[in-house]
């Protein structure tokens, strides 16, 4: 078979390039997949060892010509920060690739997300938008990808370009509490002390209120995926040893269920928690929210250098906060975010898009590009830290490594987790005033109906769920209130969608006694092994002369937080919702707030509002 020259000329160019940058790099572009041991951490044939000397960066003598090469470039939340540094100093020098520049670009979603769009091609974005190359925080979704791609190959691994634990995080008061500074405990000892809700007043601390022990999403977040991972290993009896597990067997079903009994409630991304967790440091009473996540390791040192996130993606920088967190290494090992990087094998993948993925990866695993990684709070591929990344992150020097479960392993967590996770008791609040109806089409009405029947699709048969509506006509009672009350999913799931279809508009909106009132029954009716919860879903602000105030309302939710929490989730959609209000309520129940003010957006956001219990 003959090929063109130009084919033969590139190739020989990525050679030399390859022999600068050393024989680990040549390894990693040859075999970018499938190349490591089972079980052994991505691209461990490649990595050299902490002794070795990286390879310099070698840019190009002169920028090649324009229009530069397009390179799109998909990452995950949490490690796009690093990614998008890793873009700027590959910038900053001149690259030259097949005699064009290049230009990076950074997109960053959801793990879990990525990894679904991934294994469907990315329906209905347009080629130009596509990657070539993805970056996810964890080789698990490089598996998971593959396992929901209907039979077309996806690389199971990928070019290690980072690492970073998953690790417990803990207020370093309560971590010192627990002897937990000086002596780390082992993951069943974690989940033990989770389940144990009054542990802080059996230890003196009763103003710490219930252990408060948060995880994010499995089906979409890292941490969330490796907590999952750790609970089974814990209930199994080996943290290590998921792959020869029958995770389907109804001994190790119960023993896990009873594992997530232990958890406040689940959020979509450790962001999530630890914004909300720093809100609760400014307001001095941090406990009130949190007493442990499992997050990322480099989420610590952003937490703890006054970097946080209310939606994963925009970053909000201050003062450090009062009180840091400490990451804790269970002793019987930990799972590492090992930052895989894969050029898609997708026809949207042209050579030039190829050849310029190469170079950039060559870049990142060189001395310069790994720099790059150690500064931006990750471990190095040669398992370095930079000195003050790992004081402010409390990081341990060292690591004990858990292998990644296999694909099929990961993918059955997934499957399983409705089975396992702690189960809700959500009654849904909709604000049904006349504001709903006003707009021609379908009416924001109709659409928060339809995304509330939608979002019924995350609940099983014991999962216990309710709903109440509110409004009212000149200055009558509060109307309709409880029209589904909460009970077994299994039992009213057809009464309730048939009262959800029959709510109509009435006319004003009583925001604060609607909250006041049912947030109050919830608290009465709190059930310890459930998340309790309250939905509030307004496009409007308290237009009443009702009784009730917002600093009257935030004391009662913060209050109920103590003893009895009903996490208050709240969702405005449309212009009109009084978003400081909504955030308000939110933030003292210790819940988070939801933004459909896009009418659009209102399904999605349900959805992932959803994953929190």
């Amino acid at each position: 078979m003959s090929y063109p020259r130009w084919i033969w000329v590139a190739a020989a160019a990525m050679v030399a390039l390859l022999i600068v940058g050393g024989a680990f790099v040549l390894r990693a572009l040859i075999f970018p997949a499938g190349s490591g041991e089972a079980g052994s951490p991505p691209g461990n044939g490649s990595t050299p060892s902490a002794g070795e000397t990286l390879a310099p960066d070698s840019p190009a003598a002169v920028a090649g010509a324009s229009p530069c090469i397009s390179l799109n470039i998909l990452t995950s939340l949490e490690n796009a920060e690093m990614v998008r540094a890793l873009a700027a100093e590959y910038s900053a020098k001149p690259r030259s690739v097949d005699g064009k520049c290049v230009t990076p670009a950074v997109t960053e979603e959801k793990s879990g997300v990525a990894a679904g769009h991934v294994a469907a091609q990315f329906p209905g974005v347009p080629a130009g938008d596509r990657p070539s190359i993805w970056l996810p925080d964890s080789s698990a979704w490089l598996r998971i990808a593959g396992a929901g791609a209907g039979g077309r190959p996806v690389p199971q691994e990928g070019i290690s370009l980072a690492r970073s634990a998953i690790v417990v995080a803990m207020p370093e008061t309560m971590t010192s509490a627990l002897g937990w500074d000086s002596k780390p405990p082992s993951w069943s000892e974690v989940f033990r002390m989770a389940e144990e809700q009054d542990v802080w007043e059996r230890l003196g601390h009763g103003e710490w209120g219930k252990f408060k022990f948060g995880k994010a999403s499995p089906l979409v977040s890292t941490s969330g995926l490796m907590a999952l991972a750790a609970s089974y290993g814990a209930a199994g009896g080996s943290v290590g040893g998921l792959n020869d597990m029958d995770l389907k067997a109804p001994p190790l079903v119960e023993k896990v269920r009873a594992v997530e009994r232990g958890t406040s409630h689940y959020m979509a991304t450790p962001e999530h928690f630890l914004w909300h967790a720093r809100e609760a440091d400014d307001a001095g009473k941090v406990s009130e929210f949190l007493s442990a996540v499992i997050v990322d390791e480099k989420s610590v040192w952003d937490y703890n250098r006054g970097v946080v996130s209310e939606d994963g993606k925009t970053k909000h920088r201050g003062p450090a906060p009062k009180e840091p967190l400490s990451a804790i290494y269970p002793d019987d090992g930990v799972h590492v975010a090992d930052n895989p990087a894969i050029i898609l094998d997708e026809d949207w993948v042209g050579s030039q898009q190829r050849l310029a993925a190469e170079d950039f990866l060559a870049f990142a695993v060189t001395e310069q590009g790994q720099h790059v990684v150690k500064t931006s709070g990750y471990r190095t591929i040669q398992g370095k830290l930079d000195t003050g990344v790992a004081g402010t992150g409390r990081y341990a020097e060292t690591l004990q490594p858990l292998p990644l479960p296999e694909a099929e392993v990961l993918s059955n967590l997934q499957d399983n987790f409705p089975e396992v996770r702690k189960r809700a008791r959500a009654l849904f609040l909709l604000d049904i005033s006349e504001s709903m109806v006003q707009e021609r089409g379908v009416t924001k009405l109709q659409r928060a109906k339809d995304a509330v029947l939608k979002a019924f699709d995350h609940f099983v048969g014991e999962d216990e769920i309710g709903l109440a509506a509110f409004s009212q006509v000149g200055d009558g009672p509060l109307t309709p209130g409880i029209v589904s009350p909460v009970a077994p999913f299994k039992t009213n799931k057809e009464d309730l969608i048939a009262k959800l279809g029959e709510l109509k508009a009435v006319d004003a909106t009583p925001l604060f006694e609607a909250v006041t009132r049912f947030a109050g029954d919830q608290a009465k009716e709190y059930k310890d092994n459930f998340i309790n919860t309250l939905v509030l879903l307004s496009d409007g602000k308290n237009d009443t002369t009702h009784p009730g105030d917002l600093s009257g309302l935030s004391e009662q939710l913060s209050h109920q937080n103590h003893s009895t929490p009903v996490l208050v989730f709240t969702l405005a959609y449309g212009p009109d919702a009084d978003v400081p209000t909504l955030l308000e309520i939110a933030r003292a129940s210790g819940a988070h707030y939801y933004d459909a003010t896009d009418p659009d957006r209102l399904e999605e956001v349900l959805g992932e509002l959803v994953t929190s219990f």
